[in-house]
């Protein structure tokens, strides 16, 4: 697997909206979950959103819920995070982020085998 690129971030003013795209060429849903983590400036990379694709469930941090919505599109091997109603705590570099299922906690950064390029999103008030 291999992220080929990620693109969607930008500036946007709090309350406004953001779609990330991620190109993961050799992805598989089968055997794999992918997801989101992203990292602030002074702060841990953490995880936002998670697609676990043995169970097709969509997973996501709590500051989250409600807010952001994780896609995967198999056939085109690509991954979204539609964000919406977005706060000035959103701002962060995004990374999209793929593990071989069964091999990762949730959210745990260091168990993630694939790492995409980040992409910045800046919410102003």
């Amino acid at each position: 697997l291999r992220f080929s690129w990620a693109s969607g971030g930008g500036l946007v003013q709090a309350g406004g909206s953001l779609r990330l795209s991620c190109a993961a060429s050799g992805f598989t849903c089968d055997d794999m979950g992918i997801g989101w983590f992203r990292q602030a400036p002074g702060k841990e990379r953490e995880g936002v959103s998670w697609f676990s694709c043995d169970d097709e469930r969509p997973w996501y941090t709590d500051s989250v819920k409600g807010r952001f919505t994780i896609s995967v599109d198999n056939a085109k091997n690509m991954v979204y995070l539609q964000m919406n109603s977005l706060k000035n705590e959103d701002t962060a570099v995004y990374y999209c982020a793929a593990a071989v299922a069964g091999d990762y906690d949730l959210f745990d950064s260091d168990d993630m085998d694939y790492w995409g390029r980040g992409t910045q999103v800046t919410v102003s008030s």
